[in-house]
């Protein structure tokens, strides 16, 4: 049972009870609509740029568990105020790491996103916590045409 305490710490409770970002997108379309066929969950994210290419806000749509909601949620948190490079450069290393392509040690330097470091352990679960950070990237300028093959 400690393994599941640790996955589901307060932080990640409470990015799920109280999403930062959450918002209705129903016009986003269809074909911007991210899912986990695993598990059933599903997203839309919708970045709000300046001319600067700075982001001012993200916002997304999700129906899914905890662990995909309080990613999206600590995500708005982390790259809000960041370059539209920085925040490609942090959401694919975020994925690396949660994929075990990286040191997990990275997420200690991005303050709550931290949290997440537990699910690394349960690989069924990794495509949760990444879901919000492949629509992200999805939604970035200039990610328009990616391959399914490269957000996997």
């Amino acid at each position: 049972m400690a393994d599941f305490a640790d996955l589901y710490q307060e932080v990640i409770l409470d990015h799920y009870r109280r999403p930062r970002g959450a918002a209705i997108l129903d016009y986003i379309p269809e074909s911007k609509v991210h899912e986990n066929p695993a598990c059933g969950d599903s997203i839309k994210v919708e970045i709000v740029a300046g001319p600067d290419r700075t982001v001012r806000e993200v916002r997304f749509e999700v129906e899914g568990c905890t662990i995909s909601t309080a990613s999206a949620s600590l995500m708005t948190d982390l790259v809000s105020g960041k370059t539209t490079e920085e925040v490609r450069f942090l959401a694919h290393r975020f994925i690396e790491v949660m994929r075990g392509e990286a040191d997990p040690q990275q997420l200690e330097r991005w303050g709550e996103l931290a949290c997440l470091k537990g699910v690394i352990r349960y690989p069924v679960r990794v495509k949760c916590a990444t879901l919000a950070w492949h629509a992200l990237l999805d939604s970035l300028p200039g990610e328009e045409d990616r391959s399914e093959e490269e957000t996997r």
